[in-house]
């Protein structure tokens, strides 16, 4: 991979995330938060406690996304999402997030905020 593309990966932006869909099994994209800690890529979002997440739903049933880098290097990479719902794990991850976004709420941030972790399996493609 591309250093350039490597380093852009590893900084927090906004992405565009696809997914399959659950019943369709068609592509569903959606622009959507990126954050790197420590080398650990993860998507997190706002907490809503009322549903849970259609690209959440997604992830679980299929785990194969591809990431939409669109800023600072254009190009789409494939990966495997990871839904964390263990609060060890959670926990810096979602502090992270909050952090990032100047929020204080990390518990109500712990009980409903969505967060997948992402592994890196493909190369790039121009996008």
């Amino acid at each position: 991979m591309d250093a350039d593309v490597v380093n852009a990966l590893h900084h927090s932006q906004v992405i565009d995330l696809t997914t399959t869909g659950r019943r369709t099994g068609r592509p569903r994209r959606i622009e959507i938060f990126l954050h790197e800690e420590d080398g650990v890529l993860f998507i997190s979002g706002m907490p809503r406690a009322d549903r849970t997440r259609d690209w959440i739903h997604n992830v679980t049933a299929d785990p194969n996304v591809v990431v939409h880098l669109k800023q600072s290097a254009a190009t789409d990479i494939a990966a495997t999402a990871r839904v964390v719902t263990d609060d060890a794990e959670r926990r810096p991850l979602i502090a992270a997030a909050a952090r990032r976004w100047g929020r204080t709420d990390v518990e109500e941030m712990m009980r409903h905020s969505p967060l997948i972790v992402l592994t890196v399996t493909g190369g790039d493609e121009p996008a």
